[in-house]
């Protein structure tokens, strides 16, 4: 194992990685301990109670944070005519039918978030082995197949994060970035933990938020006692 860099080696003497936090000391401790030259992204780790093997213990969601995510997100929107207008409008970075297919095909996806009318899905179809394991497949659980594509739109420029929890039943997501207010991110925090929990499903264990980790991308993961977060008024 390659030996901790003085930053690294500094921040695990200042924190007890067993120990559990209160979010509020947990982000404080994220912030004070970021010192990379770039504005790190706070991450948050989810571990749930379920089998995700399992069809009907399939997590999937999206929630918008109400301070966003700090990330320019880039839109692509498949639609047509009145409904392509409307994405275009609403600020969307490419729309197109036919010529964004062949656009993807050729490897050019510099995309965050794709989103389709249901009229498209046909097109979009053609699509599923290169955007799927992207995690970039429009999908109406997730509000990315709609014919409501302004709003959609609007929701994923203004910091909507979609969630899906892994073969582990780990969710893990960016809710901010280390530069935002202490109380921001916190709310962020807490709107992705209720959207994550109502989305739990029927037959599964309590508590369905087993652990809780919070860390910065170049830092250490502190561990958040989920009940706390999921109480905080």
């Amino acid at each position: 194992m390659a030996p901790l860099g003085k930053r690294l080696k500094s921040a695990r003497e200042s924190v007890d990685l067993k120990r559990v936090y209160s979010l509020n000391n947990a982000i404080f401790m994220i912030q004070s301990m970021a010192k990379a030259n770039f504005d790190e992204t706070v991450e948050v780790a989810i571990s749930l109670s379920l089998d995700s093997r399992r069809t009907d213990q399939i997590v999937r969601g999206v929630v918008r944070l109400p301070n966003g995510t700090g990330r320019m997100m880039n839109v692509a929107v498949f639609a047509r005519d009145a409904k392509a207008k409307e994405a275009e409008s609403a600020g969307a970075d490419v729309v197109g039918s036919e010529n964004l297919v062949e656009r993807i095909q050729s490897g050019d996806i510099p995309f965050d978030r794709i989103i389709a009318t249901p009229d498209m899905m046909v097109l979009v179809g053609r699509l599923g082995k290169i955007l799927g394991p992207r995690g970039l497949m429009p999908n109406p659980r997730v509000g990315t197949v709609t014919f409501d594509v302004a709003q959609a739109v609007k929701d994923a420029k203004g910091g909507s994060v979609e969630f899906r929890a892994e073969k582990a039943g780990l969710i893990h997501a960016g809710v901010g970035k280390v530069s935002f207010h202490l109380q921001a991110i916190e709310q962020n925090i807490i709107a992705l933990a209720r959207a994550v929990q109502q989305a739990k499903p029927s037959g599964t264990k309590d508590p369905f938020l087993k652990r809780v980790t919070v860390t910065s991308t170049m830092g250490l993961g502190i561990k958040v006692d989920p009940s706390t977060i999921l109480t905080v008024s």
